[in-house]
């Protein structure tokens, strides 16, 4: 598939897709929100990638925010649907995925870029990346999961604090608030980030699509994240992976998963 606003390129089971919009900084309007669903489902549905990691072109920016320009003169409706449209269409359904998602954090990660980020199951940094939600500069708020995912992440009082002073953390404070796993040079940042999808690849697609609904049942209101453990690890008893995992154990030798 073909896009405006992106670059997608899969080998070796890892599926890496680029937001490419470098005259923006990489800033995310709603036909880039669009493209980004539909690459993130791709990607998904492809038998051939277990990983997928999202990034930015170059070094300034991973999303620099969103696009301002497309909804100053919003009204009080438009922003409501504004808001729930993004996060059905893109954030939540990161979130979501089966497969896994790595967020490779280059430059700045902002508003809607650091929201996209967070949405990934987890995130890594490059040393010149600095992350902030800025929105109450404007005088809105995040509206893209930003006030529930920051606080899961970095603890209330610290996500309260970069909220209300809109102020910008630079990577190694994101790591010392584990918002990000790790932190590297530039350079090295998809060569490491690949590094971590490959040890990712060893284990089973299925059981890991199961570990990703448990924990986030964990965090959804009405839902029980011990209940959907013992379910997820009931159904992983009924696949070949676990066949294969626990005969490859027995017999000393690596398992062969075959993904389902």
């Amino acid at each position: 598939m073909k896009y405006e606003n992106l670059l997608s390129d899969s080998q070796s089971g890892i599926a890496t897709i680029t937001i490419n919009r470098p005259s923006k900084l990489n800033a995310l309007n709603s036909e880039t929100i669009k493209e980004l669903h539909n690459a993130f489902k791709a990607a998904d549905a492809a038998s051939d990638v277990k990983v997928i990691i999202i990034t930015g072109t170059g070094e300034k920016a991973f999303v620099a925010g969103a696009d301002i320009s497309e909804f100053a003169d919003f009204s009080v409706a438009e922003g409501g649907q504004l808001a729930a449209q993004g996060q059905a269409m893109l954030f939540d359904f990161v979130a979501n995925l089966s497969t896994p998602v790595i967020a490779a954090v280059n430059g700045f990660a902002l508003g809607g870029g650091l929201e996209l980020a967070m949405a990934a199951h987890f995130r890594i940094a490059s040393d010149n990346a600095k992350m902030g939600l800025p929105e109450v500069s404007l005088g809105v708020i995040p509206g893209y999961g930003g006030t529930q995912r920051l606080p899961q992440l970095v603890g209330k009082g610290r996500a309260m604090e970069m909220i209300m002073t809109a102020g910008m953390i630079d990577a190694n404070q994101a790591l010392q608030y584990g918002l990000v796993n790790h932190v590297v040079a530039p350079e090295e940042l998809i060569e490491f980030t690949q590094g971590i999808a490959n040890k990712i690849m060893r284990n089973s697609s299925v059981a890991i699509a199961s570990a990703i609904a448990a924990i986030n049942a964990g965090y959804e209101d009405g839902e029980n994240g011990f209940d959907t453990e013992i379910t997820e690890f009931g159904k992983c008893f009924g696949t070949a992976d676990f066949h294969e995992g626990t005969t490859a154990f027995l017999d000393k030798r690596k398992p062969k998963f075959p993904g389902q």
